[in-house]
């Protein structure tokens, strides 16, 4: 069984027990959170699409981790002027285990 799901402003490809990293969600670690925004569900051949989501269907996941992401590294400058800036980021992110589909 295999789902779209939107979440954090993103669409991903899931199945039961993958592991996922998406934008940082407001939960504590250990939990299990249901996902809502289910756009698409294919189960042995059949596809079920949503307009834009599917009424009723879920995803259940755990959190496994809060983290931040590597670093990334941006880097700014002008020829000639003297001008050079180094900056660093690192995004936040969770890591999710999908624990089932339910349509």
């Amino acid at each position: 069984m295999l789902a779209v799901i939107r979440t954090g402003g993103q669409q991903y490809k899931v199945k039961e027990g993958d592991f996922v990293s998406v934008e940082k969600l407001p939960h504590e670690v250990g939990t299990n959170i249901e996902i809502s925004d289910v756009l698409l569900i294919e189960n042995n051949g059949y596809v079920k699409v949503g307009a834009p989501i599917i009424p009723g269907a879920l995803v259940v996941a755990n959190i496994v981790a809060q983290k931040r992401h590597k670093t990334i590294l941006v880097f700014k400058k002008s020829r000639r002027k003297n001008y050079r800036r180094k900056n660093g980021h690192r995004q936040p992110e969770t890591i999710l285990r999908i624990e089932g589909i339910k349509q």
